[in-house]
């Protein structure tokens, strides 16, 4: 009886093993198939017709044709119910669940000649070209597809104890279809070319392809700019929605008046060019000014906090009775003055004649020859002669006496550039001209000593 009973569990096993693989001992209906591609289809797999299972896939095998070409080659094994299958019959590989799992569809032809015992479906019946759903996903990059499995998590989650509510919705489907009727309708007319515009889209996103990186920045920024539009969205946004067709209306009625105004601008705009372009060339110098005015206005705060206190001193300073005493005899003071310095003042910025005296009293003090300093030598040397010109006359100024002789050089009134006066300085830079009597002014203009004129004529009277 043990034996009996193992016998039996192990055909049982063998049964159970080779279910897939059809029943011995059981008469089946033997035909081929060819398909260009295999597509994932393995021996074991079902034979269908009309989603009625008729058999199973014997063997898949790669076989070479005469023109090199490379098909798959399938060995089915069918029912006898089925048998004779027309022979244009036609073949469609489909999916038989999400993990991969496929199986063969076969539709009967309605040809009355029926496929033979070991007869062959051709490529050619193998309609329409299949396309599984890993090749429709396959079709998205990693990033895509893995962005599709969280889209259906989250909407499985959505769905998840909101069945009520979904019959709901479709409860109230119906009046929508039946409006969405016509609009399908137009869609699928020729005349609104549904294909063109598809096909425009299609070519508008491989344009945009290569800026999809940028395209998602700009959303990003943008959920950025919504997000702080909603916090003025209601009433701001809303009431500026609302107004904007008092606005429109008000522009079209206005518009006529402002076209005139457009114009003007447009020739005013024209004639602004010019000198948009000379900005432009002076673009740099003001940069160049801007740049050195920056550090001056940002040391510009520390002056700021100086000058309060200044100005409360000299508020201070105005509100005292004893500043307005000094400034009256301060102003007094300078009426006084005022004429001396009217004279005192041009002889000395324009003649500076206080340089002229110290240069003076340096080169006496400075300058000689091998037997001293002029300043010490000239008390003490010897006359040249009786009424020369290099000492005190002892005659008449006429031009007589031994030689060189004595002549008269006067100028009481020289020009110092004072009031009325031109703008020389005469006094203290006179050319003495040897040997002539000069008196007064004379050609000033051309009788006026360089600077280094007037070195060499000193030096030329201390020789004498």
């Amino acid at each position: 009886m043990g034996a009996v009973t193992t016998v039996i569990v192990v055909v049982g096993v063998f049964f159970s093993y080779n279910a897939n693989m059809g029943l011995p001992f059981v008469p089946t209906y033997k035909v081929n198939a060819e398909l260009p591609n295999g597509q994932s289809l393995v021996q074991g797999n079902e034979v269908r017709i009309a989603g009625v299972r008729v058999g199973i896939i014997n063997s898949v095998n790669a076989e070479q044709q005469d023109d090199g070409v490379t098909i798959a080659k399938l060995e089915l094994q069918l029912d006898k119910s089925v048998q004779p299958i027309p022979e244009n019959t036609t073949m469609t590989v489909r999916q038989r669940s999400a993990l991969g799992l496929k199986y063969l569809l076969l539709t009967p032809g309605d040809s009355a000649d029926g496929l033979p015992v070991g007869g062959t479906l051709a490529t050619s019946q193998v309609k329409p070209e299949a396309v599984d759903v890993d090749q429709f996903f396959n079709m998205f990059q990693a990033p895509v597809r893995r962005a599709i499995q969280v889209n259906l998590a989250e909407f499985g989650g959505f769905f998840a104890a909101r069945g009520g509510a979904i019959n709901e919705i479709l409860g109230q489907l119906p009046p929508l279809l039946r409006r969405a009727e016509p609009v399908t309708r137009n869609l699928s007319s020729r005349r609104t070319d549904l294909e063109g515009f598809i096909k425009g889209l299609s070519q508008a996103a491989a344009e945009v392809a290569p800026v999809a990186d940028q395209q998602a920045q700009m959303f990003v920024n943008l959920d950025t700019t919504f997000t702080a539009l909603a916090a003025v969205a209601r009433p701001f946004m809303q009431d500026s929605i609302t107004e904007s067709v008092k606005t429109q209306l008000v522009v079209q009625r206005e518009a006529p008046r402002i076209r005139p105004f457009l114009y003007a601008s447009a020739r005013f705009a024209r004639a602004l060019k010019p000198g948009a372009d000379a900005l432009g060339e002076s673009a740099p110098v003001v940069l160049r000014s801007l740049n050195v005015g920056i550090p001056v206005l940002k040391s510009s705060p520390q002056l700021y906090n100086q000058l309060a206190p200044t100005a409360r001193s000299l508020r201070l300073f105005g509100a005292d009775t004893g500043v307005n005493d000094g400034l009256d005899s301060l102003i007094d003071t300078n009426q006084i003055l005022k004429p001396l310095l009217s004279h005192v003042a041009p002889a000395q910025n324009v003649c500076n004649y206080l340089a002229l005296l110290l240069r003076n009293a340096q080169n006496l003090g400075s300058t000689g020859n091998s037997q001293g300093r002029w300043v010490r030598a000239i008390s003490v040397l010897p006359p040249v002669g009786p009424n020369a010109e290099g000492v005190p006359a002892a005659a008449p100024a006429s031009g007589g006496g031994p030689n060189p002789g004595n002549f008269l050089h006067s100028n009481p009134y020289p020009y110092t550039a004072s009031p009325g006066q031109p703008r020389i300085c005469a006094a203290g830079n006179e050319i003495y001209t040897p040997r002539t009597t000069v008196v007064g002014n004379g050609d000033a203009q051309n009788t006026i000593l360089t600077n280094d004129q007037s070195q060499a004529q000193l030096e030329w009277g201390l020789d004498q």
